[in-house]
């Protein structure tokens, strides 16, 4: 018998739902805006963490009116304000950041202004398409494909070099651009040394489990951790016994470990935050698509293994039979692409030299 989707498109019943937390975003931005300027005029310390030399008068005149009200009437469902609201705080974003920058002045205030910008972004698309277009994030050289080769020397190959461009970038780049930002804007805060050896035993605890979950899909899966290059079978051995992201847990472990390592709450955040946009715009489509090839083998996995709490009473040996036979399977499979590329290299070099031959006769 055929299980039902648990993993459902969008449809247009949802739309006024997301519609509606849309709204609601904007009226509690609304809200914080008028607490915030209250707060600058009644607390000196807060108006200098935010607004540096600025002038707070000439900055209410505007921002009042476009921010706090132009917000209110996009709670009210008033379209034109929804641009409004989010075009006027995307502007004021950039103009912090580029303020906090020059003058080492109001770190707090662009740090918080770029929250109100991703936030404004995020539900204005909802209110303007009634939802957020996440589809286009998995499409071209991001769209979930099986990976075209089998061969577990290469598996493995490929997988140590995407880690390694992946945590690269997202490990080391990022968070250093980060933290680079946190001290020109002043906003460092000192870490006490156990804070700091925690960072590093979360960041080998991570790196552990992300390697492991790697090696799973490679060894089990016959893929890599790459969407564009994803797995052959359904992987449910290794951490993945255990846990239906692994890997998704090591990347946002890794990530606030980092900031615990080198003393940075702004990269601590940007991992949490990179988690939350990950689980909320990926994690569907990576879901649909699993369900879409693998059926019911998923759902029934899915319904057993939770996906982000580890659920230890879930056996590693329970999937070993079927996972040693689809094992196997795979290796069969490739010791045959393997005899079929040597019968097709031997093929060419006998067609060679016959042509060969026929040529030192024709001379």
């Amino acid at each position: 018998m055929k299980m039902p989707s648990r993993h459902k498109k969008p449809t247009a019943q949802n739309k006024p739902l997301r519609i509606f937390h849309g709204r609601m975003y904007f009226a509690l931005q609304s809200l914080a805006g008028a607490a915030w300027w209250l707060g600058t005029i009644t607390l000196p310390a807060l108006r200098e963490a935010t607004l540096g030399g600025l002038s707070p008068l000439l900055i209410a005149i505007v921002d009042i009116p476009l921010f706090v009200i132009g917000s209110a009437l996009a709670a009210l469902n008033f379209r034109w304000a929804v641009w409004l609201a989010t075009a006027w705080t995307t502007l004021v974003a950039l103009c912090m950041v580029i303020y906090a920058t020059v003058t080492t002045e109001a770190g707090l205030g662009a740090v918080l202004m770029v929250a109100a910008a991703v936030g404004s972004i995020l539900a204005g698309t909802l209110m303007i398409l009634g939802r957020i277009p996440s589809e286009r994030l998995v499409t071209g050289p991001f769209a979930f494909r099986s990976s075209h080769t089998r061969v577990r020397s290469q598996l493995l190959i490929r997988t140590t070099i995407q880690i390694m461009v992946f945590w690269g970038v997202f490990l080391i780049v990022i968070p250093g651009i980060i933290n680079s930002f946190e001290e020109r804007w002043n906003l460092t805060v000192k870490f006490p040394i156990l804070v700091i050896v925690a960072g590093f035993a979360l960041l080998a605890f991570g790196t552990v489990l992300g390697v492991w979950s790697a090696r799973a899909i490679a060894n089990f899966g016959s893929g890599t951790p790459l969407p564009a290059a994803m797995a052959h079978h359904f992987v449910k051995r290794g951490p993945y016994a255990f846990v239906r992201n692994p890997m998704a847990i090591a990347g946002i472990v890794q990530g606030v470990a980092i900031g615990l390592f080198i003393g940075s709450w702004m990269v601590i955040a940007y991992a949490i935050a990179g988690s939350l946009l990950w689980n909320w715009l990926i994690r569907p489509h990576e879901e649909a698509d699993l369900h879409q090839r693998f059926g019911a083998e998923y759902d029934d996995y899915a319904a057993r293994v939770s996906c982000w709490i580890p659920t230890f009473s879930q056996a590693d040996e329970d999937y070993e039979d079927e996972d040693e036979t689809e094992a196997d399977a795979d290796r069969a499979e490739t010791d045959a692409d393997r005899d079929a590329d040597a019968q097709g290299r031997a093929a060419n070099i006998n067609v060679d030299a016959d042509r060969a031959r026929a040529d030192r006769n024709d001379y």
